[in-house]
């Protein structure tokens, strides 16, 4: 306490918080919420100063505002020559779960130098909004930001919808950041959230950046936008891949209300009452199929002639429900397929392939991939290349694509969602010498060699990290070995953000104009 008796070495008091809530009753609790802070810590001041403080009743205002903070004008809050932070917890709802109201919050923010949202402002998740708002307040200003937001902001093709515009537009730079973590509810029944803190700011900031992983933090240089220590950059989808690659495709997609399709409870019995259709049957492979290595069927009829057909009442029975389904569907690119209902959406059926399932876990070091014929017809929750080598399984399949995957991916939750526009097209391969091309495909052999031994596992089996058979194991590092040596990366001393960090580098240099 001061000589004269005040409290003016109490720098902090709740008339100096401002805040929006949309929400009537949660705006009362958080007036509450903060004059109960205040009680607390005038509390703790009496015990470290070891006097009794007068400071009931409180009469602090408490500056919490009632509306839709996306569609006030902050300074109508607090003017920004008086803000110094910006701190806050915005709603998390992903792009797709967005109300009507809440996209229109979201475009009417969103928008360019011309007061034109920008076009990605309609696929990104509305905690953006926050994000855009508190760059617009900071530009020119010393305030400095930080958010508790969704994880899925600073992965895959979101990260450009959301940053791009702040860097470009305001200049920010981000500060410190929290790497994804799991946010548990107290609720009684549990809500698991995967988040990340961003701290941001458009001031210069001399200070080295600090990144925390986990329980570890790191000083670094920089933090990019994925939240990683590399350059500032922005992985965009691309139609096309980046390097001279096999094109990566969707799987084929039904579009049948499962009427080509033969699940396995099924399967005897379709058979023995049409026999004439075995020839045209072939296994059917999604994601699920593909890892788990559960059975289902489709009715492959390309090419099949029309008397083919009538001497099999079963199918043609199957092939009405399809012309049906797609006649009656509200969607006018289905309702042309009507036409065409012997087929899929899409036909391909190459020779031979590889299979990249869309989705997969996070609990797994590897994306199981793998080598298929034309005896199996893959849907479109996987991707292929078709007539890929072993060169391209053994390039993919390593941990130096895993880091890359695991970085510019977009997540379901935590787990991959791997994509062709974004993580595969992007891709930035190496140029191998002879020598080093002929070592990566004699180590991507030897992974399904010992893949081969364990013909009762499937992939989920063989690539659980708990049950990972040690040949397995050997055969990918010696795999992540080689891929290494090809890009010039130290086995020893290379880390996966430092490999992520030269990939987006590459990457760079693969993109200059």
């Amino acid at each position: 306490m001061g000589l004269d008796g005040t409290l003016d070495y109490i720098k902090v008091s709740i008339s100096q918080f401002y805040g929006i809530e949309i929400n009537d009753f949660a705006a009362t609790v958080a007036k509450t919420a903060l004059w109960i802070a205040e009680s607390q810590m005038m509390r703790q001041t009496e015990m470290i100063i070891h006097k009794e403080l007068d400071f009931l009743p409180l009469k602090s205002y408490v500056n919490i505002v009632e509306g839709n903070a996306l569609r006030m004008d902050w300074e109508s809050v607090v003017p920004k020559a008086e803000l110094s932070y910006i701190m806050g917890n915005p709603p998390f709802v992903g792009y797709s779960l967005q109300s009507s109201e809440q996209k229109d919050d979201i475009l009417s923010i969103y928008v360019d130098e011309k007061g034109k949202p920008y076009k990605t402002a309609g696929k990104i998740d509305y905690v953006a909004g926050w994000y855009f708002k508190a760059a617009q307040l900071m530009h020119g200003t010393a305030i400095r930001t930080a958010l508790v937001s969704t994880n899925s902001i600073t992965q895959g093709e979101q990260v450009a919808g959301v940053w791009k515009p702040l860097y470009d537009r305001f200049g920010i730079h981000i500060d410190f950041a929290h790497r994804t973590f799991r946010w548990d509810s107290e609720a009684s029944i549990k809500a698991h959230v995967h988040c990340v803190i961003v701290g941001f700011s458009c001031a210069e900031n001399a200070k080295v950046r600090q990144l925390i992983d986990g329980e570890r933090a790191f000083n670094v240089s920089n933090i990019n936008a994925y939240l990683l220590d590399a350059v500032n950059l922005f992985i965009e989808s691309r139609t096309k891949p980046l390097c001279d690659s096999h094109k990566m495709i969707y799987g084929n997609k039904p579009v049948d209300g499962g009427n080509l399709i033969i699940e396995k409870e099924d399967y005897q019995d379709f058979i023995a009452n049409e026999p004439l259709a075995i020839p045209y049957i072939k296994r059917l492979v999604g994601a699920k199929e593909f890892i788990a290595n559960e059975q289902r069927w489709c009715l492959w009829l390309k090419g099949v002639s029309p008397a083919e057909l009538k001497k099999m009442p079963l199918v043609l029975e199957r092939i009405r429900k399809v012309r049906e389904m797609r006649e009656s569907s509200s969607d006018e690119g289905a309702r042309k397929l009507a036409l065409t209902p012997t087929t899929f959406r899409e036909t391909n059926n190459p020779d031979t392939a590889i299979v990249i399932p869309c989705h997969s876990s996070e609990n797994r070091r590897y994306v199981p991939m793998g080598f298929i014929d034309n005896s199996i017809v893959v849907t479109n929750a996987v991707l292929f290349i078709p007539d890929a080598s072993i060169y391209e399984f053994g390039i993919i399949t390593s941990n130096v694509h895993m880091a890359w995957m695991r970085a510019v991916c977009g997540r379901i939750k935590s787990d991959y969602r791997y994509s062709k526009e974004v993580v595969y097209n992007n891709f930035p391969w190496p140029t191998p010498t002879d020598a080093q091309k002929a070592k990566i495909e004699q180590t991507a052999q030897v992974i399904l060699d010992a893949r081969a031994l364990y013909p009762d596992c499937s992939l989920a089996d063989l690539y659980d990290e708990v049950t990972m058979p040690p040949e397995l194991r050997k055969a990918h590092q010696q795999n992540d070995k080689a891929v290494m040596e090809a890009y010039g990366m130290s086995v020893r001393e290379t880390t996966e953000a430092s490999c992520v960090a030269e990939l987006m580098r590459r990457y760079q240099e693969l993109t200059k104009p």
